[in-house]
């Protein structure tokens, strides 16, 4: 039986159009590309090699989501 654990991926857009997931539950556990399905693969990977470079797996509280607000300056 294979057991499943469950990570939130933050992802952004950087200036240069690149797309960065960060891992907020695992220490330094981020990776970049220049399309999101390459970077859904590529985020895979390194939450496995964080996983076994790491025991240490911070809490996070459920998350709920992200919103993006306008705001007029």
């Amino acid at each position: 039986m294979d057991l499943k654990e469950s990570f939130t991926v933050l992802i952004e857009q950087g200036e240069d159009g690149a797309y960065i997931a960060t891992v907020p539950s695992l220490k330094s556990c981020y990776t970049q590309a220049d399309t999101i399905p390459v970077l859904l693969e590529k985020v895979k990977e390194v939450i496995e090699l964080c996983l076994e470079c790491q025991s240490d797996i911070l809490p996070l509280p459920k998350f709920i989501g992200v919103q993006q607000m306008e705001i007029a300056l």
